[in-house]
């Protein structure tokens, strides 16, 4: 089913780039403008100059940040800063990094995969995506024709795909090793027996993958290939934009963690909360944990304690800018069944994401799908730590904290052809912007 396949890769040229921290970053999505900026600073050919340019106020049709990125990978090619590798290959990628006080170590594939429409069902995903967003990269793609970062995807492993990656890059040194800000150490070998290739394909065609985490990217994979087929009249079924670019990790690997995405909402007024807060009795067991700035540290440890503790209930957070109060919401039973029984699979409604979009912001708190749309006024953290930061600081007005959502969940819902709400995952870590990337021209 799905169609996996070794590729002459683009990697930063170790004769010239001495350390791979120094120009690889975290995917676009992820970045911050403050981390932006760090990153542009950090290195002249770090990766962000491709996969987020700065916008200037004098950009036009002709110059602007996409158009700059293809200037920027076209002059690195010419200067032998990016090289493309003579053989196709596979790449095995590892990443060790410290987790709950555990040291952990996740395995992943970097190879070309096969194009398919979802509704083949060969590739799944799971979750929404902004369609300012889907716009915004294929504009990037129009230009640059090249994936510059693997769209990271999870494969039921039962053939022990990854043992036999493993054995191949045995005893061998890998082509890149580095640790980054993070203290992850970042691994690359490069797999070139053909053997070891065809037997990678022929264990992964029976296999349907889940988009983790790129699925902008993938969607705007398809899109270019729409593109192309209407737009050039070469195009044919070997082209390389058939293909895209991914990391491709067993869902039984020990290493893969999955981190909450917490909501944070700005243009939520103190007003608007406490209204939201009467109607919440209705659905939710609501408790106060209110703190003083003596003991907010061990109201905070307790209330998180109490969040992680819920069992087969759905509860949620509630912090907001200016309330020495942190709310704990306890779903009531059957109250999703009888809300949304008629309108969302079993898969879906149970979701803490589900309750926290469908019942706390468009039940109760009136959002409209508008408002769901709006990046000014949405934002995300992977720990409860940021996300009280970003209140704290006044930058968002209100935090909803989250548990994670399980594998299990992902794979359900993927199998059943459904989608999750937007952000409802946080794949942990991020796999690296640059250190593969693979062309999209002939």
């Amino acid at each position: 089913m799905a169609t996996v396949l070794p590729l002459k890769g683009i990697l930063y040229n170790p004769e010239k780039i001495a350390d791979s921290a120094q120009v690889t970053t975290p995917p676009y999505d992820v970045i911050a403008p403050d981390e932006q900026a760090a990153y542009y600073e950090r290195h002249p050919y770090n990766v962000i100059r491709l996969i987020l340019g700065r916008t200037q106020a004098t950009d036009t049709a002709s110059d602007n940040p996409h158009t700059r990125s293809a200037n920027f990978y076209r002059q690195w090619m010419a200067d032998g800063i990016l090289k493309q590798e003579d053989q196709p290959a596979l790449y095995l990628k590892a990443i060790t990094y410290a987790h709950e006080e555990k040291k952990i170590t996740r395995y992943g594939l970097i190879a070309r995969v096969g194009l398919e429409p979802f509704e083949k069902r060969i590739i799944l995903p799971h979750e929404k995506t902004f369609s300012k967003v889907r716009s915004e990269r294929l504009q990037l793609m129009k230009a640059t024709h090249c994936n510059y970062c693997p769209i990271f995807s999870l494969y039921p492993d039962d053939g022990n795909i990854l043992g036999t990656l493993e054995q191949a890059a045995d005893n061998s040194a890998p082509i890149v090793d580095f640790t980054d800000d993070q203290d992850h150490r970042h691994q690359l070998w490069r797999i070139l027996d053909p053997a070891v290739h065809r037997q990678v394909a022929a264990a992964m065609q029976d296999k349907r993958l889940f988009i983790a985490d790129g699925h902008h990217r993938y969607e705007t994979a398809l899109n270019f290939r729409k593109h192309l087929k209407e737009t050039e009249p070469s195009f044919n079924d070997r082209h390389p934009a058939n293909y895209v670019l991914m990391y491709l990790c067993s869902m039984s690997d020990p290493g893969l963690i999955i981190l909450p995405a917490h909501r944070l909402l700005k243009a939520v007024s103190a007003a608007d909360l406490r209204q939201a807060m009467v109607k919440v009795g209705s659905y939710f067991e609501v408790s106060r944990h209110p703190f003083t700035a003596g003991d907010r540290q061990r109201v905070e440890r307790d209330f998180m304690a109490a969040l992680n503790d819920g069992g087969p209930r759905q509860r949620l957070g509630i912090y907001a800018h200016r309330s020495p109060i942190f709310y704990l919401l306890t779903l009531k039973p059957g109250v999703m069944d009888r809300l949304f029984s008629d309108q969302l699979d079993a898969s879906l409604r149970l979701l803490d994401v589900t309750v926290l979009t469908r019942l706390l912001f468009m039940k109760i708190l009136g959002f409209d799908q508008n408002r769901l749309d709006n990046e000014q006024l949405i934002g995300y953290a992977s720990t409860a730590d940021k996300a009280f930061h970003a209140i704290d600081t006044g930058t968002y007005d209100v935090a909803f904290i989250l548990n994670p959502t399980r594998i299990e969940q992902v794979q359900e819902v993927a199998q059943k052809g459904l989608i999750m709400p937007r952000k409802s995952t946080y794949f942990y870590p991020k796999v690296k912007s640059g250190l593969v990337m693979n062309t999209l021209k002939e």
